[in-house]
């Protein structure tokens, strides 16, 4: 039987592993070792609870305001030590976070396959976002199978020179965590939002934490919010606040008082999809929310000046509108009292996965350890 070792360390890597690691553990032919950096404490530790994963080694790496190569140097050196005594015949990896590019180098370094989920994405701009173009380069460089999510990926990584022959595109596991989460309606902790729920009223769902957004952007962001807040007294402005307070200080000042605006605490996993499907358009600078939302038929206007997810801005399910104040509140504007604008937006087109990634995700590794093949790749729903 082989070892494969997911390792993934904050929460947009414990959702997109979560399907992969179920399929692992269903699969006769593996023994799944879950190891986790906790570069993410909390907000790690509760999707891996909503999934039902309990991690075989934990190497607890959060310290206090970590910096980026701290992340980095305590990763591979737990790694080390844990591969010093456990040593599986392949590393998985996803996206484009610190601990992943940490766990590829240190696996690289032990001589051990690296597998990479969500493989190829680029933005084609080294410095955004940042630190996740270089990062998922990087991994690239010195990944054995690369798991691409869409066709477009692929043709990223076949033009950076990787051979046809070690990419799999899969669809992305998002996807497929997202499904089944959605499914479920689980309840919100917050009585604002379950009042919201059943009120009927529409909501803006706001997210934004992007290190390259920090200081005036996001601050423009905030300015921009309450705007839409005293134009809009029927909307409710729903923002689920990063806890990291550089954010907190740039945005949240200028909604103080607007009745309106209902600023929340990070939601677990299972509660933003529960938001998100109830929204009625999405603002945020995340790369996930860029996968999901479309999947649910939500518009989404992304505050960023690039996106390495170009496929839902091809089927105009994706904005891109930067953090301009003015930029902001237009796009908005335009789509609550636009219908055949919302209309359009608001086509449920998924490019991204048809929730079937993590089968396809173990067919590739069984073929890849020479004990199966891989199925017909993700063509796109």
């Amino acid at each position: 039987m082989h070892s494969i070792m997911p390792i993934f360390g904050t929460r947009p890597e414990a959702i997109k592993m979560a399907p992969i690691v179920s399929a692992l553990q269903e699969s006769p032919l593996f023994r799944c070792i879950v190891t986790v950096t906790g570069q993410h404490r909390e907000m790690l530790d509760q999707v891996n609870e909503l999934f039902g994963i309990v991690p075989d080694h934990d190497l607890n790496i959060l310290q206090q305001g970590q910096s980026l190569s701290a992340i980095m140097t305590r990763t591979i050196d737990g790694l080390e030590k844990l591969f010093a005594g456990t040593r599986p015949d392949a590393v998985v990896v996803q996206g484009d976070t610190t601990t992943s590019t940490a766990a590829a180098i240190a696996a690289f370094y032990h001589g051990i396959p690296v597998i990479h989920v969500e493989a190829g994405l680029r933005s084609g701009d080294l410095l955004s976002p940042f630190p996740e173009e270089a990062n998922r380069k990087v991994t690239s460089q010195i990944t054995r199978l690369h798991l691409a999510p869409t066709s477009t990926s692929r043709e990223n990584l076949e033009r950076e020179g990787i051979s046809p022959e070690d990419i799999v595109v899969t669809g992305n596991t998002v996807i497929d965590a997202l499904l089944t989460t959605v499914d479920k309606q689980l309840p919100f902790t917050d009585p604002r939002l379950e009042e919201l729920d059943a009120s009927g009223r529409r909501i803006l769902l706001v997210t934004t934490h992007r290190r390259e957004n920090q200081g005036e952007s996001m601050r423009n962001v905030g300015r921009a919010l309450a705007r839409i807040a005293d134009a809009e007294p029927d909307l409710v402005i729903v923002l689920p606040v990063h806890k990291n307070p550089v954010v907190r200080e740039a945005v949240l000042p200028a909604l103080e008082g607007k009745a309106n605006v209902l600023v929340t605490e990070p939601l677990a996993y299972g509660e933003f999809t529960r938001l998100l499907s109830r929204a009625h358009i999405v603002l945020t600078d995340s790369g996930g929310v860029q996968e999901e939302a479309p999947s649910l038929g939500k518009p989404v206007l992304v505050m960023r000046e690039n996106t390495e997810r170009p496929e839902a801005l091809e089927a105009g399910t994706v904005k891109l509108i930067g953090t301009d104040e003015e930029r902001i509140v237009a796009e908005v504007s335009r789509l609550l009292h636009d219908s055949a604008h919302f209309s359009a937006m608001a086509n449920a087109v998924n490019p991204y996965g048809d929730g079937k990634a993590a089968a396809r995700t173990v067919a590739a590794i069984e073929e890849l350890l020479g004990v199966g093949y891989r199925t017909a790749e993700f063509t796109g729903a």
